[in-house]
């Protein structure tokens, strides 16, 4: 008598912690998910395109996703979300924008002025370096759009911009595909350096805001 046929291993088995988590929801929404995140992470960024991209690269080695897919709608996501900040910039002002964004959680308002200061300095090239900068990347949109920067030259660097960093990310995770055990390695490095991020971020925030409310008592 024979016996049940095994299924067939996920190609998230092995990844753990939050690399894990995030690998697991990619495969699940598939593609457009991708896109999802990528948009998301432009706006108010859940979980780092460094985490999601390089995943999904590993997954369409996999054969769980499709590689040219991938590479197109976390473009179209990263680009949507830019959208979103250069309409907000334009509809609202650079002043009124940051004001209102910098009451989100772990965003201060001297990202948003690192970002306008990159953008005054270096002008429309800055969209294209700056999707290639953390930090900037998703918030050089704003003063992009409160300077009335036109939307075509806006959306030609922010595509060419994302298109750059995206192939980069998601090539990455494709190739670490071919070997198993250095994608275990690399699941476990990530993690200890987004769970660093995050608790560096949060103490950054938390020292900055201290000093600001002392410096205005």
């Amino acid at each position: 008598m024979w016996g049940a046929a095994a299924e067939p291993a996920s190609p998230t088995d092995g990844l753990g912690g939050l690399v894990g988590v995030a690998a697991r929801a990619i495969d699940r929404l598939g593609e457009w998910g991708v896109g999802g995140f990528t948009l998301a992470e432009t706006v108010v960024p859940p979980i780092p395109s460094e985490v999601i991209l390089p995943l999904a690269g590993y997954l369409a080695r996999q054969g769980a996703l499709n590689l040219v897919l991938v590479f197109v709608t976390s473009t179209l996501g990263a680009y949507a979300g830019a959208l979103l900040l250069y309409w907000l910039g334009a509809k609202l002002g650079l002043e009124r924008s940051i004001r209102g964004l910098s009451k989100l959680p772990l965003v201060d308002r001297e990202d948003f002025e690192h970002a306008a200061a990159w953008f005054r300095r270096h002008g429309r090239p800055s969209i294209f370096f700056g999707r290639l900068l953390p930090g900037v990347r998703s918030l050089i949109s704003l003063p992009a759009g409160a300077s009335a920067m036109p939307l075509g030259t806006f959306s030609l660097y922010t595509l060419a911009g994302s298109s750059v960093w995206n192939g980069a990310l998601i090539g990455l995770g494709y190739l670490l595909g071919a070997q198993y055990r250095l994608i275990e390695e690399y699941s476990r490095f990530l993690n200890y350096a987004v769970y660093a991020a995050l608790v560096l971020t949060v103490v950054l925030l938390v020292v900055r805001r201290f000093r600001r409310a002392k410096a205005s008592r």
